[in-house]
Parts: C-alpha cells; sequence; structure tokens
C-alpha cells in the first residue's frame, strides 16, 4: 500500500461512460466509484468529457449530483469523428469521398488498439494514468469494460509498475451475448488482447452466472479470479402506494390502473411484441384492466435523438392508452416509479443477458410483467420475487394473461403487504450488498487494512 501509511488505498477506476452520461453501465459505473470511496479508498476517475455525452449520446445532468464529493474525476481528451454532424467540421475528403474517409479512419482507429471509434483514446488514457500514479501512487485499477478500450491502463501500470487490476466486464468482448457464440477468435487482436486482461488480472468480474461460466471454460488457468457482481439496484425505494390509495383523476374519474416502463428502448428489446400483447390485452376488454394506461419512460435508442422506428411502433399504440412520455433522470427515478401501479418488463436476449434494471424493478415491490426472449438471464434473478407475472412467450395472448393478472395483483386489497413481502425478497440485490465482499477481498490484496466505511 502506498498512501504513506494512513490507511487510505488509492484506487483508479476506468469508465469512458461515466455521469453525466446515459450510457449502458453508467449507473453500475457511478455505485461502483460511490462505493470504494464509502470503504475508505481514495478513489480518481479517468473517463471522457461532458461534451461527449451531451452532443452524441444524450446526457442526464443530475446525475453528477449522486457521485461522492470524495471522488476525483478526471476527463481526458475523447475524439468521435464518425458521430460528428457539423459539415463544417469535415475534412474536404469526408465531403467528397465518405466511404474512403471512414476507411481510413477506421484503419487509424484499429492501429492503436482494437476497437473501432475508441481505439485511439488508448494512447491518453494510459497517459493520464502513468501521470497519476507519478503524482499519487496507484494501489489498485478497476476497469469497467464497454468500451473495451478502458482495460489498457490497468495492463499498462500491471506490466510496468505491477500494480494489481481488475477488468469487470459488464458485458462480453469476443462473446455474443445475444448470439451465445463467439463472435471474435482467440487469434484475433481483440482476442489477445482479451487473454492479455483475463490473464494479468487480479479478478475478473461478471454480471451474472452464465458469463462468468463461459468465461472461465475459455480460460481455465484464471477461473479461480472470476467472481460474479451482479448489477443490483442502487437505493431503497418508498414504499409503493396501493392502486386502492390512489386519488382520483383530475376530472373525478376514478383513478386509471398506470402500467409502466422505465429505461432504454433499443432495437434488441422485443418493443414490437409488447406493443402488441399491449393492444390484444386493451382490446380483450378485461375488467382489470378497464380504463388502464401505459406509459414507457426512458430512450428510445442507443443515442439522445429518438429513434424514428422506434417511435412510430410507440405511436401507433396510442388509440390503446400506450404512450411515450421521454426520459427519467436518475434523479426522478423514485417519482417515477411512484406514478405506476404495474411494471413492464421487456428485454432481448438470452441466459447471457441480464438488464441492470430488473434489480430495480424488483426493488419497487410492485407487479412485474416480463416480455422477455426465450432464456433470459433476467428470469432466474425474478424467480424468487413473489410479484412476478411473466409472459409464458411473446404471443399477443401469452402477455395478455401477465398483463391481466398483473393487474389483479395490483387491485389486491393486501396490495400494501405484497409489496413489503416483494422489497423484502428483493434486498440482495443492493449494488452495495453485491459489491461489499469483492471490495473487501480487494483490501487484503492491495495490504490495506479495513476502513473505516462512511456512507
Amino acid at each position: 500500500m502506498t498512501d504513506q501509511g494512513q490507511g487510505q488505498p488509492h484506487v483508479l477506476y476506468v469508465a469512458w461512460g461515466f455521469p453525466p452520461a446515459r450510457t449502458g453501465g453508467v449507473h453500475r459505473a457511478l455505485a461502483t466509484a460511490n462505493a470504494f470511496a464509502a470503504d475508505g479508498w481514495r478513489v480518481s476517475v479517468i473517463t471522457a468529457p461532458r461534451e461527449v455525452f451531451r452532443d452524441v449520446t444524450g446526457s442526464d445532468e443530475e446525475l453528477e449530483s449522486l457521485l461522492d464529493q470524495r471522488v476525483t474525476v478526471i476527463r481526458v481528451p475523447f475524439d468521435w469523428p464518425a458521430q460528428g454532424t457539423d459539415l463544417h467540421a469535415w475534412p474536404l475528403t469526408r465531403v467528397l469521398a465518405p466511404r474512403l474517409w471512414s476507411k481510413i479512419r477506421v484503419r487509424r482507429d484499429l492501429r492503436a488498439f482494437p476497437e473501432v471509434g475508441y481505439g485511439p483514446w488508448r494512447h491518453r488514457i494510459e497517459a493520464a494514468a502513468l501521470d497519476l500514479h507519478a503524482r499519487v501512487p496507484i494501489d489498485l485499477v478497476v476497469a469497467t469494460t464497454n468500451p473495451q478500450v478502458s482495460v489498457t491502463p490497468g495492463v499498462r501500470l500491471a506490466a510496468e509498475h505491477r500494480v494489481p487490476h481488475v477488468v469487470d466486464f459488464r458485458d462480453a468482448w469476443t462473446f455474443h451475448t445475444y448470439s451465445g457464440s463467439r463472435r471474435l477468435s482467440g487469434q484475433s487482436q481483440a482476442g489477445r488482447w482479451e487473454a492479455r486482461a483475463i490473464g494479468t488480472a487480479a479478478e475478473v468480474w461478471f454480471v451474472n452466472e452464465p458469463l462468468r461460466r463461459w468465461h472461465a471454460a475459455t480460460y481455465p488457468d484464471a477461473a479461480a479470479r472470476m467472481h460474479v457482481v451482479m448489477n443490483g439496484y442502487d437505493r431503497d425505494l418508498p414504499p409503493p402506494l396501493p392502486f386502492a390509495d390512489r386519488p382520483p383523476q383530475a376530472d373525478g374519474a376514478p383513478a386509471a390502473l398506470i402500467v409502466g416502463y422505465l429505461g432504454t428502448l433499443t432495437p434488441v428489446v422485443p418493443l414490437r411484441e409488447l406493443v402488441e400483447g399491449w393492444q390484444h390485452a386493451v382490446a380483450a376488454a378485461h375488467p382489470e384492466l378497464d380504463g388502464a394506461r401505459a406509459v414507457l419512460r426512458g430512450y428510445l435508442g442507443y443515442y439522445a435523438t429518438p429513434d424514428p422506428a422506434l417511435a412510430a411502433l410507440v405511436d401507433a399504440a396510442a388509440p390503446s392508452g400506450m404512450r411515450y412520455a421521454g426520459p427519467a433522470s436518475k434523479t426522478e427515478v423514485a417519482q417515477v416509479y411512484a406514478g405506476f401501479d404495474v411494471l413492464l418488463l421487456a428485454l432481448g436476449g438470452g441466459e447471457y443477458v441480464t438488464s441492470g434494471k430488473v434489480f430495480e424493478y424488483a426493488s419497487t415491490g410492485l407487479p412485474i410483467v416480463s416480455v422477455l426472449s426465450p432464456g433470459n438471464a433476467a428470469a432466474e434473478v425474478l424467480a424468487g420475487y413473489p410479484r412476478w407475472h411473466p409472459a409464458v412467450d411473446l404471443s399477443p395472448a401469452a402477455i395478455t394473461t401477465a398483463l391481466v393478472t398483473a393487474a389483479r395483483d395490483a387491485r389486491a386489497a393486501d396490495s400494501a403487504a405484497r409489496a413489503a413481502k416483494a422489497q423484502d425478497a428483493a434486498r440482495a440485490f443492493r449494488r452495495d450488498v453485491q459489491l461489499a465482499p469483492r471490495i473487501a477481498a480487494l483490501r487484503k490484496l492491495v495490504g490495506a487494512p479495513a476502513g473505516q466505511v462512511t456512507r
């Protein structure tokens, strides 16, 4: 341990997507940095500039307010020409020969690191990490991947300064989580980099057991250093207001049952099936769904501008009482859930895909209707949740059945007691609970005595 014997180890956390980003995994990154700070570590974070998120991926400015004030954020310049939309800033080659420009740009990206768009960032973040280590010696590097270039500072500090590093595979690299097959060979440049990162890591984290198991079989020498750190949820939410206690609508009509979705809707989500299922349920005129409405919150697509195809799907369902109500800040999450009576969970992918949203959903105590691609790993998480109402397949009839049983659950006289039981069942999925054993093990690894946990 290198912090002048004061018992405060120094961890460098590398995460391209970090507040105010609204990219996938940003909440895991925020929670990880906060958890190390709460455990008494000195925390430095290397990430991309705010402008990258504001201009391209979309940002949640209020998310930064949730970051522990003891965390030092180092924003390393990041160029993303392929996403640039200002034609005045385009080089002449791109204007006159866009395909040629793209080929040249990809070749330049891959020269530094095998990841299009992100490769050149390698040299900048490695330089930033080495500079930081020279000024304030680093005891541990933790990198969360996707983009994968985030692993490079840890690999380099391990090689040159024997600093232990951890790779947090929030996603997978050479393995395709949706198809369940390898997408890049072990002999490819990316495959060799993956093997190097895993082979030199003190620990390797995965979000579910199927992913850990696949990587353990692929890299058996590192299997003992592989651990599952599920996504979890950030904090306990207030108990939901039972539907029976909801005030009437503004026009005096009885309260409408609100079925809600909160999260990013991407092309891999079975949105079309969800919409068709909702329309089928409304048309069937079940009394449990009389007057019910569906509200979708979050981003439509990967970027700040809504995906036109996804927006068209939702707009077409407006006559059935479904509407898109826009994105929600992380600071609004509790308020958004407080306005729902039933939650919709729609996820694509199979046994290797676990969305972080499933844990947050479970923390609400509300009835959950799941619309999942077959074999999705989220089903394992929800198996012990007492208010889970899964659609047995993606057919409109199956989704209708799940919606009706969930609506009946929400309207039950003992809804408050059911919610309390469900929240108790979900408490094991809190992020701090998931992270605590790994942070304790890493304290021991760097030779730091148990810290004073400060929350």
